[in-house]
């Protein structure tokens, strides 16, 4: 009795919210698990910028709160949570690396990439500045100039779309980047901040990690602006023809919540320390 009264209220509850968010079908997406008061488990592998900015924590909880489903968030790097899609692993991937995204799509793991925010790259360093790149806006030369003056690069170094986009400008900098300056750590964005202020050295990051963690690092903004340095966030389904236990209507729910007028105000609303960490875009 008391199990079917916690449902009832639940059930109650998502009504209310689908009242205020105007997202009606997300209710269609749960299943009779919702009912007998064991809600389902959507798995989301995403990347480590969106789970250490905190916006995760903004914009999931009325979409559990909706469905009746928990979202399981699983935060590593781009190709890693892309790796978990083509296993099967998880139920949908929240990335930003293009290319691999498209391929992962193409060969037939992903239903359709759809994007629905953005925001940018930019090249942080100490305040001295040793390789002089401050006030740049061409990512490339300031690469360059790093390389040239043998000072502390951090890079994640894990397949991630903040590494593929790093690679991308050291490739536009005609340089393979290697040497004891050039340090491949393996580790989330968050992580890297931490480690690149305690060197007191370079690094590239996404300008939402980087302004969630500004205040517990002394590292700048020196290089922004560049094209190149664009960031944007794509979200995709893993297909259920190859993988048929995966929640497909629930995944494609969060997504429809994600570029929904709900979704996309959440995201534009979500600021640290007074600042927008990230862009609709859907």
């Amino acid at each position: 009795m008391g199990r079917c009264r916690d449902s009832v209220v639940k059930r109650t509850a998502a009504i209310l919210v689908l009242a205020l968010f105007g997202l009606g079908p997300l209710l269609a997406a749960g299943t009779d698990e919702a009912d007998t008061g064991d809600p389902i488990r959507l798995r989301l592998a995403t990347t480590t910028s969106t789970e250490n900015s905190g916006l995760l924590a903004e914009l999931l909880p009325p979409f559990e709160a909706a469905s009746g489903a928990i979202v399981d968030v699983v935060a590593v790097g781009t190709g890693a949570a892309l790796e978990l899609g083509r296993n099967g692993d998880v139920d949908l991937v929240m990335v930003h690396a293009p290319e691999l995204e498209r391929a992962f799509v193409e060969q037939g793991y992903g239903v359709e990439r759809v994007g629905f925010m953005y925001n940018d790259f930019v090249v942080l360093g100490p305040a001295d500045d040793p390789a002089g790149i401050a006030g740049s806006t061409d990512a490339a030369a300031a690469f360059a100039a790093i390389a040239t003056s043998g000072a502390t690069f951090i890079s994640r170094g894990d397949n991630s779309g903040t590494h593929a986009k790093e690679r991308s400008v050291w490739e536009r900098a005609d340089l393979e980047p290697a040497g004891s300056w050039y340090r491949e750590v393996g580790q989330g964005m968050g992580a890297v901040l931490t480690i690149a202020d305690n060197e007191q050295a370079y690094t590239l990051a996404d300008r939402g990690t980087f302004l969630a963690f500004r205040g517990q690092i002394e590292l700048a903004v020196l290089v922004e602006g560049d094209p190149l340095l664009f960031n944007p966030y794509a979200v995709i389904s893993v297909n259920p023809e190859v993988h048929s236990h995966v929640q497909r209507d629930l995944a494609q729910a969060l997504i429809d919540y994600l570029v929904s007028d709900a979704g996309q105000r959440i995201i534009a609303e979500y600021r640290v320390q007074g600042e927008q960490l990230f862009t609709p875009d859907a």
